[in-house]
């Protein structure tokens, strides 16, 4: 590594760590025996699948009347859901492509979680227009396809078609980006493997490679095209989502305001559920040294910024309504009628959740605490989905037309769906934890020098900094320490 870090900066990686040592640390979760954690959390979350995919099945089979919605309340829970889910995965490419192409540091050790996450979460969201449609065996309608009805195309003025294009884009650039990253990590896992199908197996995955300096140049380039492709795409996917809103004629959705404050609450949420996750993650994996308290708290400072952008958004919300002087503004989303009607338990905790709650940050031991951050991380995610039932159940419960006004109340099934996708999510999450390297080693590799506390320890005594000791080239010639 060519230049070193301030010795006031806290290193990233802890311990007395060699380049062989994080190889055996981040190969060890897939080689061992899972512990008693990983089953505990593994048969929960399974558990909930299995009741959610029974909810979905039953819908299929019955029809959507099973759902709590009504002659007023087209759109609630299911899409409260999708956009919940679907902000959840802006983290991951937040922290991949924007965060690589402002060369962070710190986004190593936690990348790799973020982008899976990415894709689990955009797996769940999927599921929701699918279900919704009432007919899923005929999804494929979206797409505009050729198709024996004549001219039938879809509706390209249809912010509803958008998402379809964003939201697939999204998937695809996520799943390359994210597969590009893992090939040299594969391959790493192959070279160790004492199994042959495990060795197969990994020897497809890692699409042949060698650890060769051609390998590495074209994989620097290929990622830093996609981080390239991927920013913009941190911008456009929920402001699409934002416009299936503010492009209608509702009061309380017909805002100009809803594209950015819907990308900085996704990054809010997104951020939210990587500490929850990575506060699982570094207990049922044991990578403790690897996932610090410097992540966390750069992550909290994150969730600081985007909170305080979501805030102000609230405050012109509220504004705007007042300042139409219209009262069916008055009378809908984070606006009088919202604070004060029967609906008001959902607003309140939207206020708690998402913009009292996030202020403890501002204190240092709070925002370095791993507990306080996982607790806080919880309450944020529990309020943005609070946002999105708002902004969808309150505003269609009022019309323009009052003898019109309906209140939309959840079912078994409505409440069983959503728990399914928690449990689904968790059991991808749980399944890769177990297979593919949860972090990513040959980055790692390169902070090491710079970043490892042993190298720095060393610097602050003088002491020059040599290769790094016990260096088993156990991972044979996936090993980063080759191009050191």
């Amino acid at each position: 590594m060519s230049h070193y870090e301030a010795p006031i900066r806290e290193p990233l990686v802890l311990g007395d760590k060699s380049y062989h040592d994080i190889t055996e640390d981040i190969a060890k979760p897939i080689e061992g025996v899972a512990n008693k954690n990983w089953y505990i959390a593994f048969y929960i979350s399974l558990a909930a699948t299995l009741w959610g995919f029974g909810c979905i099945f039953y819908t299929i089979g019955t029809g959507i009347g099973v759902w709590g919605l009504n002659k007023n309340i087209g759109w609630a829970w299911d899409i409260t859901n999708f956009v919940w889910w679907v902000g959840i995965g802006h983290a991951g490419t937040l922290i991949s492509a924007v965060l690589l192409l402002f060369r962070q540091k710190w986004r190593m050790a936690i990348n790799r979680s973020a982008e899976a996450m990415t894709i689990f979460a955009v797996f769940q969201a999927g599921l929701f227009p699918l279900i919704h449609m009432g007919r899923p065996w005929n999804g494929y309608w979206v797409l505009p396809m050729p198709n024996q009805f004549g001219s039938l195309w879809v509706n390209f003025n249809s912010p509803l078609l958008w998402d379809v294009f964003a939201i697939s884009t999204y998937l695809s650039v996520s799943l390359v980006f994210w597969w590009t990253g893992l090939l040299p990590d594969f391959a790493m896992i192959r070279d160790r493997a004492v199994k042959p199908f495990q060795k197969k197996i990994y020897a497809l995955l890692s699409f042949g490679w060698s650890g060769r300096a051609k390998d590495w140049q074209r994989f620097e380039e290929v990622s830093l095209v996609l981080a390239g492709l991927a920013t913009p795409l941190v911008l456009s996917v929920h402001t699409i989502v934002s416009m299936d809103f503010a492009t209608s004629i509702n009061p309380g959705w017909h805002s100009t305001i809803f594209p950015p404050y819907f990308v900085a609450g996704a990054i809010f949420s997104g951020f939210a559920m990587v500490q929850t996750l990575l506060g699982i993650m570094r207990k049922v994996t044991n990578l403790e040294d690897y996932i610090t308290r410097m992540h966390i708290e750069y992550m909290n400072i994150v969730i600081i910024l985007t909170g305080g952008i979501v805030a102000v958004a609230y405050a012109t919300e509220f504004f705007i309504a007042w300042y139409t002087g219209s009262p069916y503004e008055n009378y809908t989303y984070l606006s009088v009628g919202a604070a004060t009607g029967p609906y008001a338990w959902a607003f309140w905790s939207l206020i708690l959740f998402n913009i009292i709650t996030p202020q403890l940050l501002w204190i240092k031991k709070f925002r370095r605490s791993f507990v306080i951050t996982f607790i806080i991380s919880i309450a944020i995610n529990i309020g943005m989905w609070f946002e999105r039932f708002d902004i969808i159940a309150i505003v269609l419960s009022k019309g323009h037309l009052p003898s019109t006004w309906w209140r939309f109340e959840p079912t078994f099934v409505d409440v069983g769906i959503f728990v399914g996708t928690i449990g689904f999510f968790g059991v991808l999450f749980l399944l890769y934890a177990r297979t593919f390297p949860v972090i990513a080693q040959a980055e790692v590799k390169t902070i090491l020098k710079s970043s490892g506390e042993f190298y720095k320890k060393r610097r602050e005594q003088g002491i020059p900094t040599k290769p790094a000791i016990n260096v088993a080239n156990v991972a044979g010639t996936t090993d980063k320490s080759n191009k050191e």
